[in-house]
């Protein structure tokens, strides 16, 4: 109450600053906790965001506080009075993450797009424009830019990371004078998504700045790389650090122990990893060797405390359930609840509602309120469950889950439910796409359509997993061998086609030919007296033939009469023979038929 004690308070309140730790909540509120009394030193309220905050940091000379939030905005704090010093649309969507530049006047923010903000004016200085989905880090690598030669105006030159959910690309981007340039110069490639990124700064053009990712398969990987200008292929890592368990006994295997966050010590030789559960991690120095690629570091937890989850009893009586009975519960796409078994209450509930008469279906309760339940349920299935489905489908593996989602021919169906599929089941789904186009061509025709749609949808994800050639080979070896056999089916149909023209094209003509016989049978009418001359002449040489066959008839049997009868009897068969095969020739080669006759006409 003295003037004396309160300047006191005012003085430690001040000195208390720098111990401070800012929470941003799910409703959009900043808790400043103070780590020497451990309690709540004051709220950030008033005037600030309205929805969940995404990142928060400390200006390192002002003692200012930046923070950022789904509701699109950036707002800056004076933290002695507990209100908003200014507020700005950072973006058109979510803001997701921010960086103070190593001076402390421009400031990164990440939403759709990575911009540079001059923290005097709160105009953008530049755009960067490389990730597909919501930046989840950004960090400064550098202090001064690598050529000193030209004068240093605070940020020109400087390199900076960002880092991205479900994108396993770490990209490195350069802040330069000129607007041309928008890409990254190099990027670090993980095995997972990043979870925590600690980097130690580079500051001169000779330090190779040395980079911590901590990935979301528990694995933490290791670069060194002296930052000089563009890079075109990914950076792999130089280390990669695992923890597992001992595995003892014959039957036991080891376990991986996964790494939650990792952090350089400041001789920048050491390494804190912290590992195990996150109701009790444990904390351990590491030292680097950066000649061994790989280490994988053998640790007992077994001992660690861990919080057993007890059920509580509840009066909750478990309901009567059939064994062939399949019960989807709401919530995460893929969790399954326990269906517990049922009480052995089961006997008097069955005779309770025997007792009490035959119940009243739904079905047919639905049916007496005119309500059409198969259509309902089709539209609903359409419009809202597919994604859901498809994901429980591929996550369960259950095949008539499957068949009902994958063999629908609605493209806009199709489509929409691509949409809404999260990223982590695309790579499932692939797979089981081209499982189902080594199958039946019908199928296979239905298969083509879904997998058109995931790769034009998704493909700023799939370009950025680095393992995609080795997981989409088999896909790419049944496309190539069914285009391979695609050619020569396609020479095959062009000649099918040929000869299908030329046989119906004959067969027009055919067709065509008997107009044409009534035509000159016309024609044969009108010039029918050149014909009987012409049949008058053929007669009159048949006759004359005839006559003078038979005096050369009459001249052999005069010649032959000395031999026997039999030999006569046969002689006279075969002239006869001859004399109806030369009538028949000689008829044939005068008895023209009208076609021919028209013609000679």
């Amino acid at each position: 109450e003295s003037p004396q004690r309160k300047r006191k308070s005012e003085a430690v309140g001040m000195s208390n600053q720098t111990d401070l730790l800012a929470l941003g909540t799910a409703v959009g509120s900043i808790l400043l906790y103070s780590t020497v009394k451990g309690e709540l030193h004051s709220k950030l309220i008033s005037g600030g965001h309205d929805n969940r905050v995404n990142c928060i940091q400390w200006h390192q000379d002002s003692g200012c506080l930046y923070s950022c939030s789904d509701d699109k905005h950036i707002v800056e704090w004076n933290v002695q009075t507990c209100k908003v010093k200014c507020k700005w649309k950072g973006d058109n969507s979510s803001v997701s993450s921010l960086c103070i530049s190593p001076d402390g006047k421009m400031l990164l923010s990440a939403g759709r797009t990575i911009k540079l903000w001059v923290l005097e004016t709160k105009e953008v200085y530049r755009h960067f424009t490389g990730h597909a989905t919501p930046v989840s880090s950004l960090m400064f690598t550098t202090i001064r830019p690598p050529n000193e030669s030209q004068p240093f105006d605070g940020i020109t030159g400087l390199y900076f990371l960002s880092g991205a959910v479900h994108d396993r690309l770490l990209n490195v981007w350069q802040v330069r004078s000129e607007n041309k340039e928008k890409s990254a110069v190099m990027s670090f490639t993980v095995t997972d998504e990043p979870v925590y990124i600690d980097l130690t700064l580079s500051e001169n053009k000779e330090e190779p700045v040395k980079l911590a990712v901590v990935c979301r398969d528990g694995q933490v990987h290791l670069f060194e790389h002296i930052l000089n200008g563009y890079c075109k292929k990914p950076l792999t890592s130089n280390c990669t650090i695992q923890i597992a368990t001992p595995g003892k006994g014959k039957k036991s295997t080891p376990k991986p122990i996964p790494i939650l966050a990792a952090g350089f010590c400041s001789d920048k030789m050491s390494l804190l990893l912290v590992y195990g559960s996150w109701f009790q991690p444990t904390i351990e120095r590491v030292a680097l060797n950066s000649r061994e690629p790989h280490m994988c570091l053998v640790r007992d937890i077994s001992n660690c405390w861990a919080p057993k989850v007890e059920t509580a009893i509840t009066k909750v009586r478990t309901p009567v359930m059939n064994s062939e009975a399949k019960v989807l519960v709401p919530g995460i796409p893929g969790h399954h609840a326990a269906i517990k078994p049922a009480p052995p209450q089961t006997e008097q509930v069955e005779t309770k509602r025997k007792s009490g008469g035959n119940e009243v279906s739904i079905e047919e309760r639905l049916g007496a309120m005119d309500i059409d339940t198969h259509k309902k349920g089709k539209e609903d299935l359409q419009t809202n469950s597919f994604p859901v489905l498809l994901t429980q489908g591929l996550e369960s593996n259950d095949f008539e889950i499957l068949n009902k989602v994958l063999q629908t021919r609605n493209v806009n169906l199709i489509k929409k439910t691509v949409l809404r599929m999260p990223l982590h089941t695309i790579i499932p789904l692939l797979q089981e796409l081209t499982k189902r186009l080594q199958g039946h061509p019908n199928s296979a025709v239905l298969m083509v359509q879904w997998l058109k749609c995931v790769l034009t949808v998704h493909a700023s994800y799939l370009s950025t997993l680095p393992d995609l050639v080795p997981q989409l080979g088999t896909l790419y070896q049944l496309m190539e061998s069914r285009v391979k056999t695609f050619q020569k089916l396609s020479h095959l149909h062009g000649k099918l086609i040929l000869l299908i023209t030329q046989v119906t094209a004959s067969e027009k003509t055919k067709g065509a030919t008997s107009p044409g016989q009534k035509a000159k049978l016309v024609y044969e009418e009108e010039s029918s007296e050149e014909e009987s001359d012409d049949e008058i002449a053929d007669k009159d040489s048949e006759d004359n033939w005839d006559e003078d066959e038979e005096e050369s008839e009459s001249e052999k049997d005069e010649d032959v009469e000395e031999e026997d009868e039999d030999a006569e009897g046969k002689d006279e068969e075969n002239g006869e023979d001859r004399d109806t095969a030369s009538e028949k020739e000689l008829n044939g080669d005068s008895d023209l038929d009208p076609e021919n006759e028209s013609e000679e006409e």
